[in-house]
């Protein structure tokens, strides 16, 4: 919803600026259709250029995160929390029991409780194969720890992909707002003998590319691609969350300091309360018995 406002804002801004300064509107209005054509279908040409087929998917379905924002909320920290405390507690109690749930996840009673985190393909398989790695009996845990940072280094890599696309798309507007600027002036230039006022519309036009690049650039491509940014790397929290807490498994630290470890690294917005998760993991005690 907030993306949405302050879309509107910026062209309510501008535009009513535009207007209210005396400006005719009807000129840019004239101008833009063909402006566009030219300024956003090299953009858009220059995209596909730069990325395959995979890249593109992945920065359409990312476009949707300006609006939706982050995947992972408040409650969903606690249930990663609760969920890590029932994988741990079992671990530790019966380590022959916990490889059914770990092999086979969207059969398991305990993953099953949490279906959100369920469907998420990243979120299970790397508490999955981090879980597994104990059962294999790992020497070092500072190893597990290694290829535990490693391998959120390249999905976080991976899933900044579309911001990274995003971001070069609104560098190269500006320039093609020049592009399309400059053909304008050909074209009036083409039709020098004309009178001062066709003249004038005719230049008026030609800037209109020079304005959209310059306002597509920094107006909206841009924004779409910082916050892109911001929401990929707030969801990247989920996932080192789940890095900590099992590391500190690894250092066979009681299941309770784990999951504390755990609550402290959430970031603060959607942080539980001690009282608030200390009841939440007494109800998960409950339905286990």
């Amino acid at each position: 919803m907030i993306g949405i406002i302050g879309i509107v804002i910026i062209f309510v801004m501008v535009f009513g600026g535009y207007v209210f300064a005396g400006g005719k509107i009807g000129i840019i209005l004239k101008a833009l259709p063909f402006e566009l054509m030219m300024i956003g279908g090299a953009a858009i040409g220059a995209f596909l250029i730069s990325n395959d087929v995979a890249g593109i998917k992945h920065t359409l379905k990312d476009v949707g995160k300006v609006f939706k924002g982050p995947k992972w909320k408040h409650d969903d920290y606690r249930d990663l929390l609760c969920l890590l405390f029932e994988l741990i507690s079992l671990a530790k109690k019966n380590p022959v029991a916990i490889e059914e749930h770990i092999e086979a996840p969207n059969d398991s009673a305990i993953f099953g409780r949490y279906p959100k985190i369920l469907s998420d393909k990243e979120t299970i398989a790397l508490i999955s194969d981090t879980l597994r790695s104990v059962s294999m009996n790992y020497d070092d845990p500072h190893q597990v720890e290694e290829v535990l940072e490693k391998r959120m280094d390249a999905t976080m890599h991976h899933a900044l992909h579309s911001s990274h696309a995003l971001q070069t798309m609104a560098d190269g507007l500006p320039a093609l707002g020049i592009v399309a600027a400059v053909l304008g002036v050909i074209k009036t230039m083409a039709s020098i003998d004309q009178p001062p006022e066709v003249l004038g519309k005719m230049i008026g036009g030609a800037l209109v590319g020079t304005f959209l690049g310059v306002f597509l650039s920094y107006g909206l491509v841009g924004p779409f691609a910082g916050k892109v940014k911001t929401v990929v790397e707030e969801d990247g929290h989920f996932y080192q969350l789940i890095r900590e807490v099992l590391v500190a498994n690894l250092h066979n630290h009681a299941t309770n300091i784990c999951i504390e470890v755990g609550r402290q690294n959430t970031p603060s917005h959607c942080r539980s309360s001690f009282n608030d998760l200390e009841e939440a993991l007494k109800a998960v005690k409950q339905d286990a018995a």
